[in-house]
């Protein structure tokens, strides 16, 4: 099942946004809800299994003033917290897992198909827009699906 809106009136609590590697989508997913969702709201990142620090993440994310910090991808085994209002998957592998384990948890787990940045090729600059392209991708959905409600009370959208 693919969603395309929070089956929720307001915004969640907590969010785990979920790929293949945590390596580009969730970790990015991860630092753009940050600074998108109300004060407050817990937001993590995994991988269905491990993987290694992107550095074009670095990039994109610092052409709009955020960071990953010292994120290390980290699978759901190495999560610290393992409740969450809202998963939101990015990859097919991570939205199956997600949907499995939470068989009998009562988890909102939505689809968000997202691009691999790693499969293009070219320049420099061309691998970069590819990344350019996730990072805003990502920040729209997040804008318009997640964040609705704190942007009707007036805090300014997303990055």
């Amino acid at each position: 099942m693919i969603a395309t809106a929070m089956p929720q009136s307001k915004a969640p609590r907590s969010v785990l946004f979920m790929c293949g590697m945590n390596a580009i989508r969730s970790p990015m997913a991860e630092a753009l809800a940050r600074v998108a969702l109300p004060k407050g709201t817990y937001v993590a990142s995994a991988g269905v299994r491990q993987g290694e620090r992107d550095p074009f993440v670095d990039v994109v994310l610092e052409e709009v003033g955020l960071t990953i910090g010292r994120h290390q991808p980290r699978t759901l085994e190495e999560l610290e917290d393992d409740y969450f209002d809202l998963i939101v998957t990015l990859a097919p592998e991570a939205h199956h897992m997600a949907l499995e384990l939470t068989r009998s948890m009562a988890v909102d787990v939505v689809y968000w198909p997202t691009p691999d940045p790693t499969v293009a090729t070219g320049t420099r600059e061309q691998i970069v827009a590819a990344y350019r392209a996730v990072r805003d991708h990502l920040a729209t959905l997040i804008a318009s699906r997640l964040a609705v409600e704190s942007q009707q009370k007036g805090s300014p959208p997303a990055a």
